[in-house]
């Protein structure tokens, strides 16, 4: 979090910073806090200091991250008001309940658990399956599922349309990159990953344009391709609503579903 605390160097650059970054105008944000636009501008320029309960509304209007609040508050002199937990903490001991059950009802098909960074938290039996049959790897959380899948010696040498689907994944860590600025966790893992081979010539490439053609798939396929075998999936993903710790507001659920039937038919017969 310190990389985001040095990115704003006081509460009103960061007020001003996720004004802009929401596309809204100072009478807006002003309409739908409730508060006054002479008192939005002195927050922003600095003529007026906020309140902790003023803070957390703005975050909430404004649909500011956890952790980004928590910075907020910092950079206003008060504490955090999230708290960050480590999933294995027993107050967590629900969600992990929680987390367990919707990876057990994805099976026959894969599913993760990864922080906002992409790390591995958890994974359902077909996923760590998969996972050994592609690359002998176990499915624990000394593993980022973003390099995993750019390095050209991890998935992406059996993921025959790496290129949109690097694309896609990059997505992802930028806007967090551009949430937590310079410095940031999230910045040094974007540079790392497009440090990898290949990866930062593919930005704006043409051909990574979306596929808007009539007969295209309506969603972006995952074609991996490993002796012989052919799997065309899709996923998607979910968050925990209406969280109140950081640690649980940055989970993702990426749940993997067959494009085909014989993607599904390989996947059963695995873990029927």
């Amino acid at each position: 979090m310190s990389g985001a605390a040095d990115y704003f160097s006081d509460f009103a650059a960061a007020l001003k910073y996720w004004r802009g970054k929401r596309g809204y105008s100072q009478l807006r944000l002003s309409t739908e806090s409730e508060i006054s636009q002479r008192h939005i501008s002195f927050l922003e320029s600095g003529r007026s200091q906020p309140s902790k309960d003023l803070i957390l509304k703005l975050g909430m209007v404004l649909e500011i991250p956890l952790r980004q609040r928590n910075v907020m508050l910092l950079s206003a002199g008060f504490a955090p008001a999230y708290q960050e937990r480590k999933l294995s903490d027993p107050e967590l001991g629900a969600v992990r309940q929680a987390l367990d059950f919707m990876l057990a009802q994805q099976a026959p098909y894969p599913a993760l658990v990864v922080d906002r960074l992409w790390n591995l938290a958890m994974a359902n039996a077909p996923a760590a399956g998969m996972m050994r049959w592609l690359l002998g790897l176990p499915a624990d959380g000394s593993v980022n599922v973003l390099k995993l899948m750019l390095d050209p010696h991890g998935v992406r040498q059996y993921l025959h349309n790496w290129e949109a689907v690097g694309a896609d994944l990059l997505h992802w860590i930028q806007r967090e990159a551009m949430s937590d600025g310079p410095g940031s966790a999230a910045t040094v893992l974007l540079g790392e990953l497009l440090a990898l081979p290949g990866v930062a010539g593919m930005r704006g490439v043409g051909h990574l344009a979306p596929n808007l053609d009539r007969r295209a798939l309506p969603f972006l396929p995952v074609t991996l391709r490993k002796d012989g075998v052919e799997l065309n999936l899709f996923t998607t993903i979910a968050t925990l609503g209406t969280p109140h710790d950081v640690t649980v507001h940055e989970l993702r659920i990426e749940s993997f579903f067959p494009a085909d039937e014989a993607s599904a038919a390989w996947f059963r017969a695995r873990h029927g």
